[in-house]
């Protein structure tokens, strides 16, 4: 290598070695101006969420809503696969009190099974909810189940199942996320507030009048307003009584309206404590599916 090569590959490397300086100068210039303090609630925040990322909460997946809560910008309460339990320790992070909670978990406000429905008719369509519902006629009843499996395909936590034609959640993996909530095009399925393991709910969704209801279910509420009087929780709402959760008290005693009720409308939900079998052992309660407070189908658009 000659001298004169030499001179330039050194001056090669000493210019690379001074825009190497400059640049890791001007980053660490860039670093300092524009650094953003991360407050480290956050990254604890996120580990006592369960990860799930279902959206439920209002915020695209964990890491937003874990960024929310640190910054006191959110409710401590949203995560419902959570429940209370990571409300507790979210509160635990944050240095408050938590929040009253209750875990939400969904009901189906539908208990007929396929023989219990009258005036049913052959659907060769497309076997969804979603396309069965747009169609006329499918079965008598235009507010129950489908049976069609749209919220179980919906479900990413294998908790509800098409049983027998109609859909039963299964409580002990249901996290209440209101995914089968959006999926199911006639609004019979919602969220509620599990003020004890298992709850009192209304297991029909149709306001028409009784003879009407009788027309099309052999158990459908016909609307006799019997159950009202005797527990204050169980409200009118057109012809069709519906639970306020807001009142629920779960030590109630509502078996004089479940016994009252002709139709056997009125059904437990979720997972029985020993308390509770002990004092339904002389009883003979209905062994169906689901029921709940608000529904949404006075918003369904199309009926089948």
């Amino acid at each position: 290598m000659t001298g004169e090569t030499m001179v330039l590959v050194g001056m090669g490397s000493g210019v690379m070695l001074l825009l190497a300086v400059a640049g890791g100068a001007v980053l660490g210039w860039a670093n300092r101006r524009f650094h953003v303090p991360v407050d480290p609630r956050v990254e604890r925040i996120n580990r006592a969420l369960p990860g799930a990322n279902c959206g439920n909460c209002g915020f695209v997946g964990c890491g937003e809503y874990a960024e929310a809560v640190a910054g006191g910008q959110t409710a401590l309460t949203l995560c419902a696969p959570g429940g209370p339990s990571v409300v507790q320790s979210l509160a635990g992070i944050m240095g408050v009190d938590a929040e009253p909670t209750w875990p939400y978990r969904v009901i189906v406000h539908c208990t007929a099974t396929t023989d219990m429905r009258l005036r049913r008719h052959p659907y060769r369509g497309e076997p969804t909810c979603t396309a069965a519902n747009l169609v006329a006629d499918v079965q008598g009843c235009t507010n129950g189940c489908l049976g069609l499996g749209d919220c179980e395909v919906a479900c990413t936590y294998d908790a509800i199942h098409v049983v027998d034609g109609v859909a039963v959640v299964d409580y002990t993996k249901c996290t209440g996320c209101g995914d089968c909530v959006d999926a199911c095009p006639r609004g019979i399925i919602s969220r509620v507030p599990f003020k004890a393991e298992r709850i009192l709910a209304v297991g029909c969704a149709n306001q028409d009048f009784g003879n009407d209801v009788k027309a099309v279910c052999t158990i459908g509420c016909i609307g006799c307003k019997a159950c009202t009087k005797l527990a204050p929780a169980l409200v009118m709402k057109g012809n069709l009584p519906v639970l306020d959760y807001d009142k629920y008290e779960a030590g109630f005693d509502f078996l004089p309206a479940i016994e009252k009720c002709p139709m056997e409308s009125l059904v437990w939900v979720g997972k029985p404590t020993a308390k509770d079998l002990e004092a339904l052992t002389d009883v003979e309660m209905p062994q169906r599916a689901d029921a709940t407070f608000d529904t949404t189908v006075d918003k369904t658009e199309w009926w089948g």
